[in-house]
């Protein structure tokens, strides 16, 4: 095929943020009439080259081409004028103003210098009919669904731009017939030729809606194929990059024996959020939890903890009936939870060591019974010290602590109140070797000391390592339960990828 036949291309295209390379050489091409996913983990690149297309970012290195011709965009407005327009998960128009001044706000039509409105409605009218809305363009953008309002966002954007839509995780916030009504839309558009790049984390869209797929991995290219050249296995084990035999892939590891129940969890879910699931954790084991980013692991933390209250099912605590409404009513029924952002969640960049550390166990106190600055530095100083946390103060501030000490910071904060449950949402991720080492043999003590444990990771050798059992998430829904000799990183690649009924 002639590169020219590209409706949009980027050739060669880098990005470097200090010492971090952000894109390394990615080829990226995109034809009209189609729809191309863009796939890939944490850190993969694909907003860094979502942003570089949209003119948000200038590259570093390589061209862009629109039509077969360079250009160099400025700003997503400049993009605008090329034909380049994008929708994002988080709809970024003005929902207290009417739907026609959202579709027309910056070009509306005018009359003798004025907004004519009544023009306005007409126009707005004609083109949500072709949109298959048959709402009130008057009517006010926020008292619609949030799908209406993505509908809306792409009719926008299509209008001002034209050639080139780039849809970033539009399903995020909708239901099952929400997302069919969407991709109803969005196959509309293919029809009329508009070249279309899909993100998202869910393989069962990717692969009902797109007709081919780039990978990126840490930067680099992976591969570019047609969706029907590539089965769901290759595709996960694309994006993760483990090269996994699954012929006799399964472990020799041998399940703990069984203790009491802690925590037994019935039909609990959240609409919108993670699907009905039901679990029971015993004392003194690790459930591991692995999944795709954005099958809803951290969605399904969340709920456990409180922080989104679950508005269905049932949790039993040692027996007896539990509301788990607020992260406030966990902590005092004995949960701590370490989140996966640590530096947007988890620390308080400007408190000190000391301060990190006592800050939950304080809260559990209540105020009214302050700890003083000396129990304060004796409690910091001891778990600290169990915890290996190198830094030259306690009383300095935790930002200033590298990323594994300030893991580890966050982790003594929980273990300080004495918790009968711990939730590590990817405890390890983005830490050195030795602060790694450590977190890892910390899960194995906590474990053998009683400790119920619930640990969500990306590393699928580490996981297989420390873990009673796993359970698999994909499309915000558990889909299996590995135990025993089913303990492996190839069952868990297959149980990713299987689609239609759960695996076993």
């Amino acid at each position: 095929m002639e590169q020219t036949a590209f409706r949009m291309e980027a050739r060669g295209v880098s990005k470097i943020f200090g010492n971090h390379t952000a894109l390394d050489a990615v080829e990226f091409g995109l034809l009209p009439g189609e729809v191309h996913a863009l796939l890939g983990e944490n850190g993969a690149g694909k907003s860094t080259l979502i942003k570089i297309l949209t003119g948000a970012y200038q590259p570093d290195g390589g061209k862009i081409l629109v039509d077969g011709e360079e250009v160099v965009l400025n700003s997503p407005l400049h993009a605008q004028s090329f034909g380049i327009g994008a929708v994002y998960q988080e709809v970024n128009l003005l929902p207290n103003r009417s739907v026609a001044e959202n579709l027309f706000l910056g070009h509306q039509p005018t009359r003798f210098g004025l907004v004519d409105r009544r023009r306005m409605d007409r126009e707005a009218r004609v083109l949500l009919q072709r949109y298959g809305l048959g709402i009130d363009p008057s009517s006010e953008l926020g008292t619609h669904s949030v799908a209406v309002q993505q509908i809306v966002a792409i009719a926008r954007a299509v209008q001002l731009s034209g050639k080139v839509l780039i849809l970033d995780e539009p399903t995020a916030s909708l239901d099952r017939d929400e997302v069919q009504r969407l991709f109803e839309v969005v196959a509309g558009l293919k029809r009329d030729g508009l070249a279309i790049v899909f993100i998202t984390h869910f393989l069962d869209q990717v692969f009902a809606l797109a007709d081919r797929v780039t990978i990126l991995r840490n930067g680099k290219l992976i591969d570019t194929r047609r969706l029907d050249e590539l089965t769901r296995t290759e595709l996960v084990r694309k994006m993760l990059g483990k090269d996994i035999a699954f012929s006799g892939s399964t472990s020799l590891k041998t399940e703990r024996p069984v203790t009491d129940v802690l925590i037994d969890y019935e039909g609990y879910g959240k609409k919108r959020s993670v699907h009905p699931f039901s679990l029971t954790i015993h004392k003194g084991e690790v459930i591991g939890v692995a999944g795709l980013l954005g099958s809803g692991r951290t969605e399904m933390a969340r709920i456990m903890f409180g922080i989104d209250p679950a508005d269905q099912g049932t949790a039993t605590l040692n027996g007896r009936p539990v509301a788990i409404k607020t992260a406030v009513d966990a902590i005092k029924h004995g949960f701590g939870f370490c989140p996966e952002d640590r530096k947007a969640d988890g620390i308080f960049g400007e408190l000190s060591v000391r301060e990190n550390i006592v800050i939950a166990l304080q809260g559990k106190l209540g105020w009214f019974r302050a700890l003083n600055r000396d129990e304060q530095l004796d409690l910091a100083g001891q778990f600290g010290e169990a915890m290996d946390i190198r830094a030259a103060s306690l009383d300095m501030p935790v930002k200033l602590l590298s990323g594994g000490n300030q893991q580890k910071v966050i982790l003594a904060r929980w273990l300080a109140t004495d918790p009968a449950f711990l939730i590590l949402d990817e405890p390890t991720r983005g830490i050195d070797v030795g602060a790694h080492a450590e977190i890892v043999r910390t899960i194995n003590r906590l474990r053998d000391d009683g400790m119920a444990l619930v640990v969500i990771s990306s590393e699928l050798d580490e996981v297989v390592a420390y873990s009673s059992r796993i359970v698999v998430m994909r499309d915000r829904e558990m889909v299996a339960e590995l135990r025993g000799e089913d303990i492996s990183p190839g069952v868990i690649v297959q149980a990713i990828a299987t689609h239609g009924e759960k695996a076993a």
